[in-house]
């Protein structure tokens, strides 16, 4: 049974702080759908005996067969909190009903865009850790991308079934490993966040305050110490014989008890006393206050019900309240346990408690969002809208990802309304991400034909939408390919694209079955772009068309979706190829000289490559072409001692201006430079997109040019014959500075016990991969090892990995860095030039690499 309508939804849109929207991530396997499901039963969309089962958030059939999250899917929840709770909010709340807007995320890392996509539009996230696993490499990947979005995290420790079932930790274990993966997540957050002086204060998860929940998403039962001290304090005080409670006052108890239940606190039960130590007055070793208040009654039910002792069993629901119908009374055993416990500490109440009390609202969040969120200026009509969240503003969307529809090709455009009101047939300008304020291109002035609710499996039509709620909306799917803006202000800047954590590097040519199927493949293509913030469909110069993911899984999900859904018609597909980049290893050896076609222009470069760091400190973002000059300089001249007038001669990034490579003006009085300034910058970006050793793009790379000779008359300098010349004497530089090929490397985390750690070696060892840390997890039987893989060497990886560990081995690998190859690719039959031999070959161009003399020209 539904508990509530669309139009009780509607309502409660206009009450901006009553909203809280918020995304589920984690590792992959830790028990993020399983979780939502309490959430979902707590709405009454589902059954609560089904929860946990049903993974109503997996929507697509392959996700239920696979048993992973592969798309995002948002849901909207209504709940309502009794009185005694909303005393806890510290926020500015506006009656009692919440409205929650929550999204499943995928934990693989191959899907990692999603959940970037899903927290772009979201201010809050429930963080979830398997307890036996503990903090895995996606835990951390997923929990950094949160932190640089500006996201307060709340956590829940999942799985805690199995740490009493499988494990059998004794109570002070458990509290240990409870301690160590609150501080291995707060190491985390504390490592990328901003600090307690930063916009959003103190992010910490910290089970005093209520931000950590403990239970088990497949039993459907969840606690914080907010639950227990509840009890507590109804039972250690007399409010229960006054009758009437001041809410304000049972809250303050409330968190004065919870301070007690986590932490070096001990309880005397012969004094009914908490103290500081650990041994009481007559010497006596007391125990922890979590292990006997909170966790000692949990083990009581499990040991009660699992060992059948009926008469135990009946004493204890008593003493916990719980009222069982005459079905459940009728089970034995875990199907007894679970009705119990359900009961008793339901998670969906637990979780809704902790996700309106301690995750901001839209009016909250979005005054210290909105600058990160925002490329124009900060004092503008939008910008200040967007912080107030204000409904009278301008419109201003951000669209994070097109989901598609039943209708075959057609998509609904979901995001997330930041300031005004979104109607159904208002008129807006869709703003794709490469619109600059002012000109024309990627801009369209067109109606929106609907608003409509995301709901799980379903969507639900709704007249308008106002600021601080997610919406889908229908008939924009045709002006923009993956995100964009969306307005109604016309000086307005666009919303700031979204910072992906992984890079398509794996990518497979396509092609059609039935060659007259070709335009059918072309416009599936084009709406697998769509579909999927990640993939990548490119047509090659050999008319070839690639599809580029993140990973093996990742391929494949996009080639099936592209057969079955977006195509219809059977394809081929190659063995999947990995993208390289090009580099260099020393500085050239000699001044390179081109000259232009007309011999009246010469250009004079050398090539060195970067220092260590540089080039991720570019995709980073901390050196760009953004930036100011001056703090540019400073932090090149600081971090990698380059010389300052030189770093402020830096004339652009690339490729497409942004990329690891650096073209930098080391001329001395050369007259003219700035009217050829623009075509040099144009064959630099050519050259940098292909390289000269296979066109792979390339990657950390300094050109300096050294000088220029040009000719007086400006109309025998234009594009024309400065383009090609730049290219031309660019590539000569690479091939006298030691060119090199960079592989990208995958970093894995293995799980597995003591005994399968030789197979891994072996089978690392043969793909030349190697470990290079292992550790045990907590106290259980089970080892994690990172690894670096090449990318390469990764297909078929996880079978090969299974087989010779007998299954026991569980791989994650997540793109990490590029590394250079040795090999000198100019030596003919070395691995680098076999392996630029190939790519040459396919990508349709002479097998050879060419010659420096082709670029290279004499004095």
């Amino acid at each position: 049974m539904v508990n509530f309508t669309i139009d009780q939804i509607r309502a409660i849109m206009d009450k901006k702080s009553n909203i809280r929207n918020m995304s589920v991530i984690a590792h992959v396997d830790h028990g993020k759908s399983t979780l939502t499901d309490s959430l979902v039963s707590k709405a009454g969309i589902i059954a609560s005996a089904r929860a946990g089962e049903t993974r109503f958030t997996d929507t697509r059939k392959d996700e239920q067969e696979r048993c992973i999250t592969i798309k995002s899917t948002a849901i909207s929840l209504f709940y309502e909190l009794s009185e005694g709770d909303l005393a806890f909010i510290k926020q500015s709340k506006d009656g009692s009903g919440f409205l929650i807007n929550l999204i499943d995320s995928p934990g693989h890392v191959d899907f990692s865009s999603e959940v970037t996509a899903a927290l772009r539009v979201t201010d809050g996230a429930l963080v979830v850790v398997d307890c036996v696993s503990g903090v895995c490499v996606q835990t951390e990947t997923v929990l950094r991308q949160a932190i640089a979005e500006r996201i307060k995290p709340v956590l829940m420790m999942n799985k805690m079934d199995r740490a009493l079932l499988e494990l059998q930790l004794e109570p002070e274990m458990l509290y240990l490993t409870f301690q160590r993966i609150v501080e291995n997540v707060n190491v985390i957050i504390s490592t990328y966040g901003e600090g307690e002086s930063g916009p959003m204060g103190n992010i910490m998860v910290d089970p005093v305050i209520g931000t950590v929940g403990f239970g088990s998403g497949l039993h459907g039962w969840a606690f914080t110490l907010k639950q227990f001290a509840e009890m507590y304090v109804a039972k250690f005080s007399d409010e229960g014989e006054k009758g009437v409670v001041d809410p304000a006052e049972h809250a303050k108890k409330v968190e004065d008890m919870m301070k007690k239940l986590w932490g070096d606190t001990y309880f005397d039960p012969a004094a009914r006393k908490f103290s500081k130590s650990a041994t009481s007055a007559d010497g006596k070793k007391l125990p922890r206050t979590f292990s006997q208040l909170v966790l000692d009654p949990i083990y009581k039910i499990f040991d009660a019900i699992l060992n059948f002792k009926k008469e135990e069993t009946f004493k204890l629901i008593e003493k916990i309240h719980v009222k069982l119908d005459t079905e459940d009374k009728e089970k034995e055993g875990k199907q007894l346990l679970k009705a119990v416990m359900r009961r008793w500490l339901p998670a969906g109440e637990t979780l809704l408690q902790m996700i309106t009390i301690h995750l901001p609202s839209p009016v909250m969040a979005q005054k210290y969002r909105c600058e990160l969120l925002y490329e124009g200026p900060p004092d503008d009509e939008v910008a200040i809208a967007v912080k107030n969240c204000d409904p009278k503003g301008p419109l201003m969307i951000y669209i994070s990802k097109m989901v598609p529809t039943n209708d075959k090709g057609r998509f609904y455009a979901f995001g997330r309304v930041f300031s005004g009101i979104v109607s159904t047939g208002q008129k807006v300008r869709i703003m794709g991400p490469n619109y600059t304020p002012g000109k024309k291109e990627d801009l369209y002035l067109k109606p929106i034909q609907r608003t409509i609710l995301m709901m799980g499996r379903s969507v639900e039509p709704i007249e308008d939408v106002p600021c601080g709620n997610i919406v889908g909306l229908v008939g924009v799917d045709q002006f923009l390919v993956k995100t964009g803006t969306i307005t109604t202000f016309e000086d307005a800047h666009n919303m700031r694209v979204m910072k992906f954590s992984v890079s398509p590097v794996v990518r497979v040519a396509v092609e059609a079955t039935n060659p007259s199927d070709l335009p059918k493949l072309v416009e599936g293509l084009r709406r697998l772009a769509k579909s999927d913030p990640m993939v990548q469909c490119i047509i090659e110069e050999s008319g070839k068309y690639i599809v580029a993911g993140a990973g093996e899984l990742h391929l494949e999900i996009c080639l099936k979706d592209l057969e079955e859904d977006h195509a219809c018609i059977p394809i081929k597909t190659s063995d999947p190829v990995v993208s390289y980049c090009e580099t260099v290893s020393e500085e050239s050896t000699q001044l390179c000289l081109a000259k232009s076609p007309n011999k009246h222009n010469r250009l004079y470069m050398k090539a060195r490559p970067f220092q260590n760091g540089l080039a991720e400190d570019i995709d980073k973002g901390d050196v760009s072409s953004s930036q100011e000059l001056k703090t540019r300089a400073r932090y090149l001249a600081e971090k990698y001692e380059w010389d300052v007038a030189e770093a402020r001669k830096i004339w652009c990034f690339g490729p497409d201006g942004k990329g690891p490579n650096i073209l930098v003006d080391s001329t001395k009085g050369v007259q003219y430079l700035n009217e050829i300034k623009d075509s040099v910058m144009a064959g630099f970006q050519w050259a940098t997109k292909e390289g000269v050793l296979c066109q792979e793009t390339m990657r950390g790379v300094r050109f300096d040019i050294h000088d220029i000779t040009m000719h007086a008359d400006a109309i025998h300098r234009g594009g024309g014959e400065i383009i090609p010349t730049a290219r031309r004497v660019l590539c000569a530089s690479t091939l006298t500075a030691k060119p090199r090929l960079m592989e990208p490397i995958y970093l894995v985390e293995i799980q597995c016990p003591e005994q399968a750690i030789g197979g891994i070696h072996g089978v690392l060892s043969k793909r030349r991969g190697h470990v290079f840390e292992q550790l045990r997890v907590g106290d259980t039987p089970m080892f994690v090892s990172k690894a670096y893989l090449p990318v390469n060497e990764s297909f078929g990886f996880t079978a090969d990995l299974r087989s010779k560990t007998g299954g026991q081995a569980f791989p994650q690998s997540v793109f990490d860095h590029w590394e250079i190859m040795p090999e000198d690719p100019l030596e003919v039959k070395s691995r680098s030039n076999v392996l630029v031999s190939e790519i040459r070959k396919r990508k349709g161009l002479k097998e050879d690499i060419p010659l420096l003399e082709r670029y290279l020209d004499k004095l």
